[in-house]
């Protein structure tokens, strides 16, 4: 991740496709222009919530940047609260867990209700990093399936739920990932069926594919 080149590029391609599985219509020119202050492109049409929704996801990937730096590498609580207000900056006047009951879009799933949120989220964080599972991808997959269904915020679950994905990717010195927007079925179809070992199957697909777009950056610099 030290190639600036790439890093616009992830940063970019991370924040466009994640809003856009939300139901963002920004292209991503526009999300770029967004980003990074290129000028030379106009926008214009577009809902203010759309243009924060892309700012806000660059301010969380630079908290979840900054904690990687950190001496302390441990998921808690604080750090997920953390992502998701950024995410929600300006947008919804929400911090910490929802205290109200919510509905998954397109599934059946019933997440918890509000009462129950500080205790499970408490377990449910210590249970992940005391689980030993060796497969990083399923450790991972199961963590990202049981967060989207606890589902403990308003809103902004999905793309904190992604962003943590790479949180623990990077972590561990493996290729973070982009779920694509094109992709968006099958990711929820995944979800929805709670199949562990699919999931961890396809992040490994998309982690590798990953791969090759940091080294064919870096060979493009050597």
């Amino acid at each position: 991740m030290n190639n600036n080149n790439y890093l616009e590029d992830f940063i970019t391609r991370s924040t466009y496709h994640s809003n856009a599985i939300e139901g963002s219509t920004l292209t991503y020119a526009e999300t770029y222009a967004i980003l990074f202050n290129d000028n030379s492109f106009k926008i214009s049409g577009r809902e203010p919530r759309e243009i924060y929704e892309a700012i806000n996801h660059k301010k969380a990937m630079n908290v979840l940047f900054e904690k990687l730096k950190s001496d302390d590498l441990e998921l808690n609580e604080e750090f997920i609260k953390k992502i998701n207000e950024t995410i929600n900056q300006d947008i919804r006047d929400t911090k910490g867990y929802r205290k109200v009951s919510v509905m998954i879009k397109g599934s059946d799933d019933i997440p918890p209700k509000p009462e129950q949120l500080n205790n499970l989220m408490m377990y449910f964080v210590y249970n992940y990093n005391h689980n030993e599972t060796k497969d990083i991808f399923e450790k991972i997959a199961g963590f990202h399936i049981e967060f989207e269904h606890i589902h403990p915020f308003e809103d902004g679950n999905g793309r904190t739920g992604r962003l943590l994905i790479n949180f623990e990717l990077l972590k561990n010195n493996i290729p973070p990932i982009v779920i694509p927007k094109e992709e968006r079925t099958k990711y929820f179809e995944l979800l929805r069926s709670k199949d562990i070992t699919a999931l961890a199957s396809w992040l490994k697909e998309l982690s590798d594919k990953e791969k090759e777009r940091i080294e064919l950056f870096n060979s493009s610099n050597s």
